[in-house]
């Protein structure tokens, strides 16, 4: 089925697949819209007072953690993934996948952590001071984590593996005769990484750091728990704390400039660099075989940042949960809150593998300015923070609330209630509007491995474009499919601000469980952190967030914070 309309003359025909495309990206359109409108709404002088004394910090403390986050990240990333390429030694296979571990953890859990860790009475501080001979916190301790240093060590360690993958892709794909050639020019072994690998790979790890820097924006848990106001904790606290929407979306307008410079700086960082390689007869680079005390000092040095950025906190929270299990067994509200989460990633996971489908299945059979539109449209979520795009859903998402709300009383007389924001439905919503980007991407990239032809042979046969998808494209997609769902369910169960703010109410969730014991737990037993005595509920002995074993006692105690109607625009 398809729908013509003539524009300046020329026919465009637009296909049913291509329709649901256009309104998919519509949707993910929406929340930007929204935000720009509701950023005009007065503020009633407010804004003046955020412009003069609360944005020029949030922004200088935002722009620091991405400068000292990227760099990190950025360094880490690119020298891991020269080390699992580029040398060949004993445990560089266990490497390879072991420095992706960090992804499968989100930074403000790793914060919890840290805070328990190196804090006055944790077990890495509590060693120095037997070592030194020191037996009080009063005498001897460490900086404290929170601050701008811990958080710029913290984010950089984490979110390194985007960085790593990218520049591993590139580094695997380079040519070995590109080396030669360098070396028959006089380029010295030593150089190679330095004058060949990292321009060639410039491009990837560029791309790389933006991935990593649109995660630091995203993050709300990690930065507020390790005292660092960066923009977007400025907008949650503006919007709850002072219940002020309109005064967030102006924050979050400044955050959306924040995410267009850095990728605009992205793209102009490589807007004259061309790169190709003739892929027929180019052979892979080799691997330098390593041994003795080089072998083992590369193997360190890829292994430093899995145990800085993954296995150090894994560990420490898989031992305090066992002492916490033993101590006040499972809360009945953690399984609870993690069969909701489950739940409600997998609904969200299905639909945007659904609607990304629909996205890169109409760019396939239409290449076209409304399919190249609609793939560019659709993505855009992804690179804005989900803090900013709760602000963007929330609205519209009220105002059609309260429509059906009135259409529904009007019909029965009955209350409906809040229909989209109390199911759950807003929630998957952002989501997908967040997400759809992961999904296209990997569609695209399993459909764009069919060759035309096998399209042109099954319409040859008979078959029309839905039999073509189920008995061709499906099939021979599925591993793409899958992986794409993967990548989708994990950020779906990792990303908290947009949970926090779009839950439904009386329905628990993990993310704001874990952010709630992780805040009652700093609390409590961070004011007695240099005491001699440890708390009662701090089995543990260190303050900060004994993360996994305050989940495990307390189910959430006192009056539940009302987030989506403390911020729903009042009616009439």
């Amino acid at each position: 089925m398809t729908f013509q309309h003539t524009a300046v003359g020329l026919p465009v025909k637009l296909s049913i697949w291509a329709a649901v495309a256009i309104a998919v990206a519509a949707l993910a359109l929406i929340p930007i819209v929204s935000l720009a409108a509701t950023a005009f709404v007065d503020t009633g002088g407010l804004w003046g007072h955020v412009v003069q004394f609360v944005l020029p910090q949030a922004t200088w403390n935002t722009l620091q953690l991405l400068a000292g986050a990227g760099l990190i990240a950025t360094v880490v990333g690119t020298g891991a993934a020269w080390i699992v390429s580029a040398y060949d030694f004993r445990g560089r296979g266990v490497l390879e996948w072991a420095l992706l571990l960090p992804l499968a953890v989100p930074t403000y859990i790793m914060a919890y952590a840290y805070l328990d860790i190196l804090n006055p009475l944790g077990p890495v501080q509590g060693v120095l001071r037997w070592m030194l001979g020191y037996s009080s916190p009063r005498q001897f301790r460490l900086p404290d984590l929170r601050a701008m240093w811990g958080a710029i060590l913290l984010f950089g360690f984490v979110l390194y593996p985007y960085v790593y993958l990218t520049a591993r892709a590139m580094f695997l794909t380079q040519a070995a005769n590109v080396v030669e050639v360098a070396r028959t020019l006089g380029v010295p072994k030593s150089k190679i990484l330095w004058r060949v690998a990292l321009p060639l790979a410039r491009p990837a790890i560029v791309v790389g750091v933006a991935l990593a820097l649109m995660e630091i924006l995203n993050d709300v848990g990690a930065s507020q728990f390790l005292g660092v106001r960066t923009l977007t904790a400025t907008v949650y606290t503006t919007w709850i704390v002072r219940t002020d929407l309109p005064g967030a979306a102006q924050i979050a307008i400044s955050m959306l400039v924040i995410v267009l410079a850095v990728l605009t700086l992205e793209r102009w960082a490589r807007r004259n660099q061309r790169f190709a390689s003739a892929a027929q007869s180019s052979r892979q680079l080799q691997r330098q075989v390593l041994s003795g005390p080089k072998a083992w000092l590369a193997f360190a040095a890829g292994a430093a940042p899995v145990m800085i950025g993954f296995a150090g906190p894994a560990i420490y929270l898989v031992v305090a949960a066992i002492r916490r299990i033993e101590f006040a067994g499972i809360s009945p509200a953690l399984v609870r809150a993690t069969l909701n989460t489950v739940t409600v990633s997998a609904i969200a996971t299905v639909t945007i593998l659904t609607l990304g489908f629909v996205v890169a299945y109409a760019a396939r059979l239409q290449t076209n300015t409304w399919s190249a539109f609609t793939m560019r449209a659709a993505s855009i979520g992804y690179a804005v923070p989900g803090t900013v795009l709760a602000i963007g859903i929330l609205v519209p998402v009220a105002a059609l609330d309260r429509t059906i709300g009135g259409l529904w009383h009007a019909w029965t007389g009955w209350p409906s209630g809040l229909l989209l924001i109390g199911t759950g439905t807003a929630l998957v919503y952002a989501y997908a509007a967040r997400f759809l980007a992961i999904s296209v991407g990997g569609v695209e990239a399993g459909l764009s491995r069919i060759p035309p032809a096998y399209d042109h042979a099954s319409r040859t046969l008979g078959q029309s474009a839905m039999g073509t998808l189920l008995r061709v494209h499906l099939p021979l997609s599925k591993s793409s499919l899958i992986a794409a769902g993967l990548l989708v369910f994990v950020d779906c169960m990792k990303e908290l601000p947009a949970t926090l703010l779009l839950r439904p109410l009386n329905f628990e969730l993990g993310h704001p469980l874990i952010r709630r014991g992780g805040a009652r737990d700093l609390r409590r037993c961070g004011a007695g952190g240099l005491d001699h005595h440890r708390h009662r509920d701090c089995p543990g002995g260190s303050s900060g967030s004994n993360l996994a074993a305050t989940l495990m006692a307390e189910a959430p105690k006192g009056p539940r914070r009302v987030v989506a109607i403390a911020a729903l625009p009042s009616g009439d």
